[in-house]
């Protein structure tokens, strides 16, 4: 059981580490909102979401998506326009849009924008889909359900911690020039990604 929990755990970590849209927009509203409570809606969505892909990736939901070629054509497809547009608008991102987005995103905002970005991400539900799925093969009973609760907890730890950070840095960059820096980064890696969808694509 320590084993499965283990291979739960840096399986998870090795998944949510990467700095994609969903951790940008959960680091960015912990940055700017005024209080932390105030990201919490974010926070919770996104986890809530990564929840559900793991339970629908562990109870084997993973196999029909990866088994239809044209579903996954149709995901990828999707997936490229959405991480451009999305690359974008993280990278056109002003220092006085940063500071002044503290109120921009009610809870409703921060609700469909986070889970937009969790769930309407191919390269994430892959991700957690494929990987988590396929990992999770290999157990039976109650290290299968041990295996997709450990996965659950780090994304839940991950994405609150995240917000945490990104609060600390909103606290010490009053300018927002930092957060600047971190979005034209953020957003390379966006479309880095995207390159990645389209030759998986093109090669199949």
């Amino acid at each position: 059981m320590i084993q499965t929990i283990l291979h739960a755990t840096l399986l998870s970590f090795g998944l949510i580490l990467p700095l994609g849209v969903q951790n940008v927009f959960i680091f960015q509203q912990g940055a700017t909102q005024k209080k932390f409570i105030r990201a919490l809606p974010a926070v919770l969505t996104a986890s809530l979401c990564d929840t559900l892909l793991i339970t629908l990736s562990v109870t084997g939901v993973s196999v029909l998506i990866l088994t239809s070629p044209y579903l996954k054509t149709a995901l990828l497809s999707f997936g490229i326009l959405f991480l451009t547009y999305m690359g974008w608008q993280t990278w056109k991102a002003k220092s006085s849009e940063i500071t002044s987005n503290q109120d921009n995103f009610s809870v409703k905002k921060q609700i469909l924008f986070a889970a937009s970005v969790s769930l309407l991400n191919p390269h994430a539900i892959l991700d957690t889909i494929g990987v988590i799925g396929t990992n999770s093969l290999q157990y039976d009973g109650n290290e299968k359900i041990a295996f997709a609760i450990t996965c659950i907890a780090v994304s839940w730890i991950w994405f609150i911690s995240l917000a945490i950070a990104g609060r600390t840095v909103g606290k010490i960059d009053q300018s927002g020039k930092f957060m600047i820096i971190i979005n034209k980064i953020s957003a390379i890696i966006i479309w880095c990604i995207a390159l990645y969808l389209l030759k998986g694509l093109i090669i199949g």
